[in-house]
């Protein structure tokens, strides 16, 4: 990684685990932006919830389906159960996770229907 300026919170990142590799990129051509990007982001971890909360929320967003970073997944499920979240919280998460997708039922089947509606229509013509 490029330590041509001073990156406190990349640097931490890295050392404890928390580095996503997909971020070197980003590291490489702007360290500064990446750090401010990453302090920003960090600030939903820094104490307002508990750590037992954090976690659960990363949990949520690394496995939505918009994200689906699994090695963020594992890390913070690793975290939450270090911290003494029940496997059970951790399900009722990840199953919490899973209803952003109904909109792909929502929106696409009625479109299916129309569809189908169509096809059977042109058929008896």
């Amino acid at each position: 990684m490029n330590n041509k300026v001073e990156t406190p919170i990349c640097n931490r990142l890295q050392e404890n685990g928390y580095w996503n590799n997909d971020w070197n990129g980003l590291y490489n051509l702007d360290p500064v932006w990446t750090e401010k990007y990453l302090d920003m982001a960090m600030q939903a971890m820094s104490g307002i919830v508990d750590p037992k909360t954090a976690e659960l929320i990363a949990i949520a967003v690394d496995a939505s389906c918009t994200h689906m970073y699994a090695p963020g997944v594992r890390r913070h499920i690793q975290k939450a159960l270090e911290l003494g979240v029940t496997q059970r919280e951790i399900m009722a998460v990840l199953e919490s996770t899973t209803l952003l997708s109904i909109h792909s039922c929502a929106m696409g089947v009625p479109i299916l229907m129309e569809e189908v509606e169509k096809v059977e229509s042109a058929k008896t013509k």
